[in-house]
């Protein structure tokens, strides 16, 4: 591929939202990366975000997917729209990065997967590109607490029980595919799942506990049918037993605990929003001494000077699609790790529904 690989974002709008204050200026950020066309909402917001990026404006995504300066598709909107976004591209043969929640369920992202054929692929669970994770996952691969014996995460979102916008409030139906059991226990259950192996069985219990949510500052409440309590029990590769409670909006504030015991040492990493976002600490300790904050070697972080900020590991993302562009490697995750993902949150919904322990 070209050295300057061109990116055509779908979604990027000159008002804001996460394609303009998260995607440009990751891929901004990165050698080799250029924006060379966009795609909003509307014919207005197109020519207005065209005219603030200074790139060509197209109207639909046939249009921008044949833009010879086009080489990789960015899909960042709404997961209600991401199968009639990613389908034309696929049709062109470009390449593409969906945002995740990646599809409205399982059937619809076994289709977009089939569709890609050999078109290299992307989806955005950019924690798997997080230095630190990535370190997480070394040390436990390497020995460092032993033979994992148990790990537990306790999760929350500050969203899912707090007012929420018009614009948000379709994160609340769950039918429409971005829910706390998608976005925030999704992105959370694919780090663990990147530290210490896929669950091979599980069993989950959710509810509903708030069915009405203040709608902003009206003094009116809409209803509410995505799970706001998720737990979830499995088996690990090897043996270890993983459980994971996830609550929505709880009084003490969001943030997210994974605890790791071995049979020679623990690792506790912690973060005080969502982990694939915020910053993130560890601490470990080994035989009985107590855990202490262990520091990221060198050799993990390509962007230093990001760390902290919410484009930290999408950074580290984007680099790595463009390296996998250029080299064919597959080092990025694509939509057959998506389908991977859905399919373990469609186990959870299903063992949810009849309380049957399922197998993956």
């Amino acid at each position: 591929m070209k050295h300057t690989i061109g990116v055509g974002i779908v979604g990027l709008s000159a008002s804001g939202g996460w394609a303009a204050g998260g995607h440009l200026p990751a891929l901004s950020a990165v050698d080799g990366l250029e924006l060379t066309a966009l795609v909003a909402s509307s014919d207005a917001s197109t020519g207005a975000a065209g005219a603030r990026y200074g790139v060509p404006a197209y109207s639909s995504v046939d249009q921008l997917a044949r833009d010879k300066n086009v080489d990789l598709v960015v899909v960042a909107v709404k997961v209600p729209r991401h199968r009639e976004l990613v389908l034309p591209a696929l049709h062109a043969g470009v390449p593409v990065l969906s945002e995740w929640p990646f599809a409205l369920d399982l059937p619809e992202a076994e289709e977009m997967r089939r569709a890609a054929g050999a078109t290299p692929t992307f989806v955005g669970l950019q924690g798997r590109s997080s230095p630190t994770f990535r370190w997480v996952a070394d040390l436990v691969s390497g020995g460092y607490v032993g033979e994992v014996l148990s790990a537990t995460v306790v999760a929350s979102s500050s969203e899912w029980g707090t007012p929420v916008s018009e614009r948000m409030r379709y994160t609340l139906d769950h039918t429409l595919g971005a829910t706390m059991l998608t976005i925030a226990f999704g992105h959370a259950i694919d780090l663990v799942s990147m530290v210490l192996g896929e669950l091979q069985d599980v069993v989950a219990t959710t509810a509903v506990r708030r069915p009405r949510i203040p709608l902003g500052r009206t003094g009116q409440t809409v209803p509410m049918t995505a799970e706001d309590q998720i737990a979830v029990s499995g088996t690990l590769p090897g043996g270890a037993v993983l459980s994971v409670h996830h609550r929505g909006a709880t009084a003490s504030g969001p943030g997210f605990s994974l605890l790791i015991d071995g049979t020679d040492g623990v690792l506790e990493i912690t973060a005080p929003n969502h982990p694939h976002l915020s910053p993130v600490t560890v601490r470990g300790a080994r035989g009985h001494a107590r855990p202490a904050v262990l520091t990221l070697p060198d050799g993990y972080d390509a962007y230093p000077h990001l760390a902290g900020t919410p484009i930290h590991t999408l950074t580290h993302a984007y680099a790595a699609i463009r390296d996998d562009l250029r080299m064919g490697t597959a080092t990025a995750p694509d939509f057959a790790h998506a389908v991977t993902r859905h399919r373990l949150l469609d186990a959870i919904v299903r063992s949810a529904a009849d309380g049957r322990r399922i197998q993956l």
